[in-house]
């Protein structure tokens, strides 16, 4: 019996403000690499296709600006996506309201409060700088919001295979077919694995 494919095409985007590591973790996803110096980004789509079990998927990973001075491609971007990573780092208090923002607006362009996000806090290997409490976002976007969130790191190469696995998931696309399950799955470093015990089912923290 053959297995029903949902989707083998996906779109994903990147919001958050300038200077948060969108690019860094896209980047460290499709080719693992790092790149330490910040360059501004307007809107880049990258794509990349891969052949599981015979059959092709393709991602498609849309790179934006994080000056939101382009509300209109921003628009259209939500307007033509699958799901969406909230991008903010946490030694940044002020991108994390512009994750409140930009969720807002998904919100209201896609008419819906389902539509699959996955909030990213990026940065954690910046230690001695945090100035956002994972437990707070945590209970914020799990409990009020109902979706998904994690740390990570592009620098230290932490948890950017899982925030696209889970993307990748709330963007339907079955988890036989995902390339994420054919690379080595990142965990919480020890000194930041903690992590109040949740009974929701649509987390993707590691415990």
């Amino acid at each position: 019996m053959s297995l029903q494919v949902k989707k083998t095409d996906v779109r994903l985007v990147f919001l958050g403000a300038a200077g948060v590591g969108k690019t860094a973790l896209i980047q460290r996803f499709l080719k693992n690499t790092f790149e330490p110096k910040h360059r501004r980004t307007v809107e880049e789509l990258h794509r990349k296709e891969y052949e599981v079990g015979g059959v092709k998927v393709t991602i498609n990973i849309m790179d934006t600006s994080g000056s939101y001075s382009f509300p209109a491609m921003r628009k259209l971007s939500i307007q033509n996506s699958d799901a969406f990573a909230l991008v903010y780092a946490v030694d940044d208090p002020e991108s994390l309201e512009a994750v409140k923002s930009l969720r807002e607006e998904i919100l209201e362009v896609k008419e819906d409060k389902y539509t699959p996000i996955v909030v990213i806090g990026n940065k954690i290997d910046r230690l001695s700088e945090r100035r956002v409490s994972s437990e707070d976002v945590l209970s914020t976007v799990e409990m009020d919001w109902n979706q998904s969130y994690l740390e990570s790191s592009a620098k230290e190469n932490i948890n950017v295979l899982e925030a696209f696995r889970e993307l990748l998931k709330q963007a339907n696309l079955p988890s036989w077919l995902s390339p994420v399950l054919y690379r080595r799955r990142e965990t919480f470093p020890k000194e930041i694995k903690k992590r109040p015990p949740l009974n929701k089912t649509n987390s993707c923290l590691i415990s």
